[in-house]
């Protein structure tokens, strides 16, 4: 027997794709479109924002738990485990019930077939019929035929006769039984091919009745006989398939239960593994968490002689020598921090003896000859250096040991910039630099320590002077938001890539063979960005080889308030960087005779006379006034402060605080603290 392959006739399942609107339609609507729902627009945003808001709690937890992500993650690839094996499960069951059907009704179909053709060859029509006597006969001889052979099916399957597309109106009668509607019942491809064959054909349709009931798939097997007459017909078996699908849909929702079983238990079983080995992870790093913040005696707890408890010993351990190394390193830096102060103060008393003398022989220099009266102004200058050095020592060993404190009270900085540059103008005129302020039309107030302010201002005034190969120095003042900030540039030698955070280091020096002209100790910029983050606020440095240099000190205006920005840039307009992009931007207003304009804020200084030699030069360009200041933002490079004790000062020692700065920095008075 041949199988045909016929197949019942479906519907078309293409969809046409809908044409986009041309250029001339829906203008409006695109517009509309491209104006509110982009995803530059603000409808998308805010669209974006209301389905993104209810998400980030759950993205959180995925982001930050381990355990999640595992359990999860062998949900989803057990539950496709699942669906893949399913499928082929299910796939395998729907062939072998087809296949055994299959074989099952060919097997009866076949001796259906059999029976029909012994029926048609032992019947014999009966003498003097005529033709219409015989084609009534024929009907009522295949109407028999379907009910005996349906008889022995008990509903199994149905038999349906149906005669060939003839001229003979009468043998064009169907018979079918169990109620089988055989017009839709039996596929038109199916009829053709056993119409044109002798052999025995079969198909997949759904079987309809006659009576209401609703249609079922099923199998339909068909030949072309002969009936008692001669008289060719079609004879069909139609077998159900109701019992198939439903041991088919049976193992569909055991497989599902089964599987959703399944996908539970591995889910609970990774959820058990991976808590196992999570929480061994939380708890190390609790641990580490709290020996990051000085807890040294923390230690994990240590079960078993697993991998877990193997990395456990070997983090007790790693903390141990942690701890050990600290505590050494503490002591050392104790007993150095000790030792400093101790001699320190131990070299005041023999250093104030050796400066009354020195004090006697340099006032007595005019009686010497001139090589003894230089060597008294030698030895009074190194004794004020050593002087100016060992302040500063004392200093350094009271931030170390946390014993610095700040007396903040409210101070107008331009006052700070004017004692400042009125100490640093005879070193200036030396130098034959000049110090231009800008931005000192408005109060500058903050609550800061006077004394400790003017000390960094003085600081990188003198640096700036001194490094400035006697071009002008630019003291810049502005506030903004909750800050204040004074920038002093220069237009020097400048620092190379790597030295705007090396430059605070104690003790460093940008070019070791340069010499020092103001008796610096190395100390000065250590001192400065301490006392800047101990008021809570940042001292921070830029600058660009033979281009200068700019030290930027940010303040809060209310203690312990945190910063959030600065309300100058901390790198200046007229850099090289920024005269590039301004040339490229087409910056108007660049004049041949005053320096690069960016912006249209900077101007050129006037021409200048040196102090000593009196010739002129041309000054580098300097911006007179500074803009608006504009909204503060964080800055990337900002140094933290320490959160160091804030003392606050009453009215009477605030006012007395400027002449009690002055006399406490008497060895700072020829500025020898620069860092440089």
């Amino acid at each position: 027997m041949t199988k045909g392959s016929a197949a019942p006739k479906a519907g078309d399942p293409g969809v046409r794709a809908g044409r986009a609107a041309g250029p001339g339609r829906g203008g409006r609507g695109l517009g509309r479109l491209l104006q509110d729902g982009t995803p530059g627009g603000p409808a998308f945003r805010l669209i974006a924002r209301w389905v993104r808001r209810p998400l980030l709690p759950a993205v959180r937890l995925w982001r930050r738990n381990l355990q999640v992500r595992v359990v999860a993650g062998t949900l989803l690839m057990s539950l496709g485990v699942v669906l893949l094996l399913g499928l082929v499960v299910i796939g395998q069951v729907r062939n072998g019930l087809l296949d055994a059907k299959e074989k099952a009704a060919q097997s009866q179909a076949a001796g259906g077939f059999s029976a029909a053709q012994d029926r048609a060859a032992t019947t014999q029509p009966a003498p003097g019929e005529q033709d219409g006597g015989r084609a009534g006969s024929s009907v009522n001889w295949r109407s028999t035929l379907v009910e005996q052979l349906a008889s022995g099916g008990q509903s199994a399957f149905n038999v349906v006769a149906l005669s060939l597309e003839t001229g003979d109106t009468a043998s064009r009668g169907a018979r079918a039984s169990g109620e089988v509607d055989p017009t839709t019942s039996i596929p038109d491809e199916l009829r053709h091919n056993v119409a044109q064959g002798t052999n025995t054909f079969q198909t997949y349709a759904r079987i309809h009745y006659t009576s209401g009931k609703p249609s079922e798939p099923g199998l339909v097997v068909g030949k072309r006989l002969n009936d008692a007459d001669g008289q060719p017909y079609e004879l069909y078996y139609l077998f159900p398939l109701t019992q198939e699908g439903d041991s088919l849909a049976l193992v569909k929702a055991t497989l599902a239960t089964a599987g959703l079983f399944v996908v539970v238990l591995l889910g609970a079983i990774a959820w058990l593994v991976v808590r196992q080995v999570v929480t061994p992870v939380r708890m190390a790093a609790g641990v580490a968490e709290r020996l990051s913040v000085n807890g040294l005696q923390e230690r994990m707890k240590v079960t078993g002689e697993d991998d877990i408890a193997r990395l456990g010993e070997a983090f007790n351990k790693m903390a141990q020598t942690l701890q050990l190394k600290i505590q050494q390193l503490e002591e050392l830096s104790r007993m150095q921090r000790r030792f400093v102060s101790d001699v320190s103060h131990e070299l005041r008393t023999p250093l104030t003896t050796v400066r009354m003398a020195a004090d006697v022989i340099h006032d007595a220099r005019a009686d010497f000859d001139p090589v003894t009266a230089r060597s008294a102004e030698l030895l009074g200058d190194q004794l004020d250096r050593f002087e100016s050095l060992l302040s500063d020592l004392l200093e350094i060993s009271r931030f170390d040991a946390g014993a610095a404190a700040l007396e903040a009270a409210p101070i107008d900085l331009r006052e700070v910039v004017r004692r400042v540059i009125g100490g640093a103008e005879p070193l200036a005129e030396r130098k034959g630099s000049r110090i231009v302020v800008v931005g000192d039309e408005q109060p500058v107030v903050a609550e800061a320590d006077a004394r400790r302010v003017e000390r960094v201002l003085r600081n990188l005034v003198v640096n700036a002077v001194e490094h400035g190969e006697g071009k002008d120095v630019i003291v810049r003042l502005a506030a903004a938001g909750g800050a204040v900030a004074v920038a002093v540039r220069d237009y020097g030698v400048g620092l190379k890539p790597g030295e705007a955070t090396r430059v605070f280091n104690r003790f460093w020096r940008a070019d070791p063979a340069r010499a020092r002209t103001t008796g610096g100790t190395g100390l000065g910029l250590s001192i400065a960005v301490e006392d800047a983050r101990l008021h809570g606020g940042w001292l921070q440095a830029w600058g660009e080889p033979g281009g200068g240099s700019q030290f930027r000190l940010t303040l809060p205006r209310t203690a312990d308030e945190p910063l959030r920005g600065s309300p100058i840039p901390l790198e200046p307009d007229d850099s090289r960087r920024n005269r590039e992009q301004a040339a490229l931007g087409g910056a108007a207003g660049a004049g041949s005779g005053a320096g690069v304009a960016s912006g249209g804020r900077l101007a050129g200084v006037p021409v200048q006379a040196t102090g000593a030699a009196g010739a002129a030069r041309t000054a580098l360009p300097v911006p007179p006034r500074i803009p608006p200041a504009p909204r503060a933002t964080v800055d990337p490079t900002a140094l933290p402060g320490s959160g160091a004790r804030v003392v606050a000062l009453s009215a009477e020692t605030a006012d007395g605080d400027s002449g009690e700065a002055m006399a406490s920095t008497r060895a700072e008075r020829e500025d020898g603290t620069g860092g440089r």
